[in-house]
């Protein structure tokens, strides 16, 4: 691998003090980074270890001082040196003045994919995943330039933060060939997404960081128009991506399906599965778990596929060492002798194919198999409360020897499944709205003798002592509600049915409340739900809402509800409009 870093002109724009003892430091060419946090002792770091580089604190003059040596500092707080992949950060204070600074090594590796050249070769969209620090950006940087100057496509990078291919309007020599186009808002990435398709003809687009629903449509559109993507997206795995609801598309997006009873006796599974929704818009997926061992899938749709049915995928493990061979690891499921471990699955053997780094054309060289000791299986299993999380739970954990005889539903008073339920002054088409859509086993019934619970408003019970008579004497539980709304609906038939409520945020709830409505609405709904999502939860400030008619700003109250937030509204018509309170 060959190294280009210009570390001088990182130093020169550090105290003087600071920067001869790191020009004469011996652990000088490993250096990370360089954290200036004012009234704190300066700090470098290393790999694997960090050190004080004075004893004296930092001080406002000499953050300032260092602030007039780089470029100017974007929406993003980064700057950066011109001509050099170097990266400076800010922290601000309330009153938005720069009080630390992280300067960060940026550093042109030339050969750091050698793991995955034969990947990159195949012309397929390649997504890169891991923790931050582990190399995304370095390898995407490697990637853009072999594909421009080694396989000669055409080749645009969407450079947000200058990251890849450095500050200033000429681009860094790392990237080769590749053109540059830089943002100039972060929100507008996915703008300049769309534009490099429509204006510049590449045959590559490299995109760093894709983080918002927005940037993962403009990535499946861009595939879809038959465009090489490489792209890094937040997480470390791919079952990160699937229980992500914004970057999920990326592979394939999940969807919840109900089957009949006879596709689901014939898969051997539960009635309610989840599913892929759509084709990846990556069709490669490389976990890069250290900088020296990634993990390939080579097809994401059938490990997102194999995961969604509860068994684990057999994804390569490549190693290079300082040789520069790179070594692949295969993890095969192997069934030896039946059902040895009662599921009829067998237990896991890994295998070693050999690669040769020398041969970028045909590196499998030998495909001999050798058994290796037994990697580590573990994978990060879905957590949380929403009923998307507990579909996906069972679905890894389930197991193909499901016994349906066994299984009996039962309701929580023992009452066998479906639950029969009354309704009294509740509405019949919301309530059916609510069973259809979140698929409850409830069926509803006029008849209070076959019912196993009555659902009523409040209201109406307290004023009808006949009802409560009724159901005394058939020993039929009354379950009450303040208000005939989808939330409280929703939240009343968990009860009944011992189901725990979902976090907020829930797909399939949302999908209740934009039920059957219209462009304005859904506008006033989208509306609401961003300025719940964005502003009132992480910010807890109120916001105020656009105005809206009297039954427009009642379903934007059911979805404040939804969030278990407080709204009201306030004003004169035609200008009264919705206000959402922090909890």
């Amino acid at each position: 691998m060959t190294i280009t870093e210009d570390l001088q002109k990182l130093l020169d724009i550090l105290p003087q003090d600071l920067q001869q003892k790191l020009e004469h430091h011996p652990n000088g060419d490993n250096l990370v980074e360089v954290v200036l946090d004012l009234g704190r002792r300066p700090e470098a770091r290393f790999p694997h270890v960090a050190e004080y580089l004075s004893e004296t604190p930092v001080t406002q003059a000499q953050i300032d001082d260092c602030i007039q040596r780089v470029g100017n500092f974007g929406g993003d707080n980064r700057a950066g040196i011109e001509q050099t992949l170097h990266r400076i950060s800010a922290i601000r204070n309330r009153s938005g003045k720069i009080i630390g600074l992280t300067c960060r090594v940026g550093r042109a590796v030339f050969g750091t994919i050698a793991m995955i050249r034969d990947l990159v070769e195949t012309g397929q969209s390649i997504l890169m995943l891991g923790r931050p620090g582990v190399g995304k950006t370095t390898a995407l940087r490697e990637i853009a330039r072999v594909l421009a100057d080694d396989l000669n496509k055409r080749v645009v990078i969407i450079d947000t933060s200058n990251e890849i291919a450095g500050d200033g309007d000429v681009a860094h020599p790392a990237i080769g060939r590749a053109r540059r186009m830089q943002v100039s808002k972060p929100e507008l990435q996915h703008q300049v997404m769309i534009e490099a398709v429509e204006n510049h003809m590449p045959e590559v687009i490299v995109i760093d960081e894709i983080g918002t629903e927005l940037e993962a449509l403009a990535a499946r559109t861009i595939a879809e128009r038959g465009v090489q993507l490489v792209g890094t997206a937040h997480g470390n795995q791919i079952e990160n991506l699937i229980k992500n609801p914004t970057l999920s598309d990326l592979v394939g997006g999940i969807q919840a399906v109900t089957l009949g009873d006879d596709e689901a006796r014939r898969r051997g599974s539960q009635k309610t599965v989840l599913e892929r929704k759509a084709p990846p818009t990556f069709e490669i997926a490389v976990e890069m778990l250290e900088r020296q061992r990634w993990v390939v899938h080579e097809c994401v749709a059938d490990t997102v596929d194999t995961l969604l049915r509860g068994r684990q995928p057999t994804p390569q493990t490549r190693t290079v060492d300082d040789n520069g061979k790179v070594g692949v690891v295969r993890q095969l499921a192997v069934v030896n002798g039946g059902n040895s471990n009662g599921n009829g699955h067998g237990h896991i053997t890994n295998v070693e194919e050999s690669f040769l780094a020398a041969q970028p054309n045909g590196w499998r060289s030998s495909g001999q198999m050798v058994a290796l000791p037994p990697l580590s299986l573990d994978r990060e299993r879905p957590t949380g409360r929403s009923e998307f999380d507990r579909l996906l739970d069972e679905s890894f954990n389930y197991s193909e020897s499901f016994d349906f005889a066994s299984r009996k539903q039962a309701g929580p008073n023992g009452e066998d499944l479906p639950l029969h339920i009354y309704p009294y002054g509740v509405s019949r088409h919301q309530l059916e709205q609510v069973i259809n859509v979140l698929t409850l086993p409830v069926i509803l019934t006029k008849d209070l003798d076959s019912a196993d619970a009555i659902l009523a408003l409040r209201s109406h019970v307290k004023n009808h002592a006949k009802l409560r008579q009724m159901a005394k004497a058939r020993h039929v539980p009354i379950h009450v509600i303040k208000s005939s709304t989808i939330p409280q609906i929703t939240r009343s038939l968990r009860r009944l049915l011992n189901i725990d409520d979902p976090d907020i945020g829930d797909d399939r709830e949302l999908q209740l409340l934009l039920h059957n409505g219209g462009d304005d609405e859904m506008d006033a709904l989208e509306e609401a739900r961003l300025a719940v999502e964005q502003i009132v939860i992480p910010k807890g400030q109120p916001v105020e809402l656009l105005p809206r008619s009297s039954q427009v700003r009642k379903m934007q109250h059911e979805l404040v509800e939804h969030y278990r937030l407080k709204s009201d509204s306030f004003g004169d018509e035609p200008n009264r409009r919705l206000r959402i309170y922090p909890a």
